[in-house]
């Protein structure tokens, strides 16, 4: 099982590779301010991280399920979920430009970011960059510069494979978190509360609204893909962080809560894009 999740993401990341297009990502970079980009790292590493530790305050959640939200907050750059991020009105380059840039910082940030949230806590948590480096090399720059040679190699083949792998990638790891549920068994599962997806969507909610917020653009396509990708937390890498240094198995239920939760608001998201872009067509 320990498999599974790291498997489901090698086979998102080598989709994602597959859709890539260099001197596109390279544009999308460079329509990014320094400015953008210092208030970028604000809205995606520290603002989601510092909701999280807030929710308790508002709803009432155990400490494992706050480990939980916490680790959601601190891990950006899910695998992207290439099919719906491709539709009309979004920059997939762009998207993709910002998972790599995120899975970057992930080293210095995510051990930074959980170091100060332990102390809060009177604990002492490091997770050693080295190891988060290594994860992320094997897990999302490998199988993205596969992806990516794969396509170049042969398009027309990747083309028809990309879709494909993206949903299996997905059902695996949604499979696999349904799996962990299971294995905590009914117990815990009774003991959770309405409270904890409604934390989860204020997370996500919080999510969108850092990037509308600390990141206004004059172009609706990267504020747009921003906010989508800013939701669309590394519910995987969180999964593996919080059983593994944590060592917060009741964590899970949050996660998984999250896992349910941000589809909905990156669905309800595009679609709401897709109306308003319908309305002004139509006028």
């Amino acid at each position: 099982m320990k498999m599974v999740v790291p498997t489901a993401v090698f086979v998102l990341m080598v989709s994602v590779g597959m859709s890539l297009r260099h001197k596109q990502m390279v544009d999308a970079y460079r329509s990014m301010t320094w400015s953008m980009w210092l208030r970028l790292l604000l809205a995606t590493f520290i603002v989601p991280p510092v909701i999280a530790l807030l929710l308790p305050h508002i709803f009432p959640l155990s400490l494992a399920q706050l480990e939980g939200l916490f680790m959601i907050g601190v891990a950006p750059g899910a695998p992207l979920m290439t099919r719906n991020i491709a539709k009309r009105g979004f920059n997939m380059q762009l998207a993709a430009g910002y998972q790599v840039w995120g899975a970057l910082l992930i080293p210095v940030m995510i051990p930074l970011m959980v170091f100060a949230a332990a102390k809060l806590y009177e604990r002492d948590v490091w997770i050693p960059p080295g190891a988060l480096l290594t994860q992320i090399a094997e897990e999302q720059f490998l199988p993205l510069l596969l992806g990516m040679v794969i396509a170049y190699l042969l398009p027309v083949w990747a083309a028809k494979l990309q879709p494909k792998m993206t949903l299996i990638g997905n059902v695996v790891l949604t499979l696999a978190i349904l799996g962990f549920l299971i294995a905590l068994g009914p117990k815990v599962l009774k003991s959770l509360t309405v409270w904890l997806p409604v934390a989860a969507l204020v997370l996500a909610v919080g999510s969108v609204a850092a990037i509308w917020l600390l990141v206004p653009s004059p172009d609706p396509l990267t504020s747009r893909t921003l906010s989508i990708c800013n939701a669309n937390r590394h519910v995987g890498l969180a999964l593996l962080l919080s059983g593994q240094y944590l060592h917060a198995k009741q964590a899970l239920p949050a996660v998984a809560a999250y896992a349910v939760v941000a589809p909905l608001v990156m669905g309800g998201l595009s679609w709401w894009f897709h109306k308003h872009e319908d309305h002004l067509i139509a006028a």
